[in-house]
């Protein structure tokens, strides 16, 4: 295909400056924001040829750092979702999360841990450090949680390496 018998207002020389700077202001502008592949090309071909361009745009988009670590398809497939069985008593089930980096407080806690009780959907949160030793966590889960609730049948978490 020529570049004359497309209805474009640019053909672009083979040079690679004019294509790096077409396809930095087509990605990059504050009108596009990290289009993605498809968009992309679609949005350029209107105005713009040169040959391999759809090959050119697909290898740009592929080299950018903020989509390969947002988009979607970048992430693991996520695992087969499984109903959970309804607790038969409060406290009975519990789940447990970090919510982590968080301003350090004046006694040096800098992270949230959220032990939910799925019945009731009632909550501890507990203030501490993000470097805290496994020992510590389970004397601070005595103390909270099991003084007051006895302990769980079940305990649902992310497998983070403090809970495992």
């Amino acid at each position: 295909m020529e570049c004359w018998d497309l209805e474009v207002d640019f053909c672009v020389p083979l040079d690679d400056e004019p294509k790096r700077m077409i396809l930095d202001e087509g990605y990059k502008s504050h009108l596009s924001l990290h289009p993605g592949m498809t968009k992309m090309y679609k949005d350029l071909k209107e105005s713009f040829w040169w040959s391999g361009m759809k090959k050119d745009v697909a290898q740009y988009v592929a080299t950018c750092l903020t989509c390969q670590k947002a988009k979607v398809e970048h992430y693991r497939p996520g695992r087969l979702l499984h109903s959970l069985d309804v607790p038969e008593w409060k406290w009975d089930n519990i789940a447990m999360d970090f919510v982590t980096h968080l301003p350090r407080s004046t006694h040096g806690h800098d992270t949230v841990w959220v032990i939910v009780n799925w019945l009731m959907k009632s909550a501890h949160f507990l203030l501490v450090n993000l470097r805290i030793s496994k020992v510590k966590l389970t004397q601070i889960y005595v103390k909270e949680i099991v003084r007051l609730h006895e302990v769980p049948s079940s305990i649902m978490c992310d497998r983070d390496l403090k809970f495992t």
